[in-house]
């Protein structure tokens, strides 16, 4: 396997970025619902659902934006998710939502991908922490 040097990783397209970014934070909201119990087997995909939907992303993102938690590289890597065209929408969602959430996988995939696993994890982190906090005041 060939691997990915940080310069190549920077001239991926941003919707292989986000690809990426997917499977990442699918993965970890997986591990953090089986930890905590959270979930009965029968109930973790709906669950699952509630921390990596469109609009559930595109909710913390905008929250990690007006807090000025992402860097401006991050920011950068957003916008340029953001800001890609996808060719389809979720029927589920409007395309301001998915372009937000594609934008945010964008940054978790380019963080994935350059190795800064630590940062990938505040991130998702602190993402599922926005998430609760929101589900606990409706």
């Amino acid at each position: 396997m060939t691997q990915l040097r940080i310069a190549d990783v920077k001239q991926l397209n941003a919707l292989a970025l986000a690809y990426m970014g997917d499977a990442v934070l699918e993965q970890r909201v997986r591990e953090h619902l089986l930890l905590n119990g959270r979930a009965k087997p029968n109930r973790l995909h709906k669950e699952a659902t509630n921390y990596v939907s469109a609009k559930a992303q595109s909710m913390v993102v905008h929250r990690l934006i007006e807090e000025q938690y992402l860097t401006e590289e991050e920011v950068a890597v957003f916008k340029r998710g953001r800001n890609a065209k996808s060719g389809s929408v979720p029927k589920n969602t409007d395309v301001q939502t998915y372009r937000n959430s594609s934008g945010f996988e964008a940054v978790l995939g380019s963080l994935y991908l350059t190795k800064q696993y630590e940062r990938v994890n505040e991130i998702i982190d602190y993402a599922i922490t926005i998430v609760e906090q929101s589900k606990g005041a409706s």
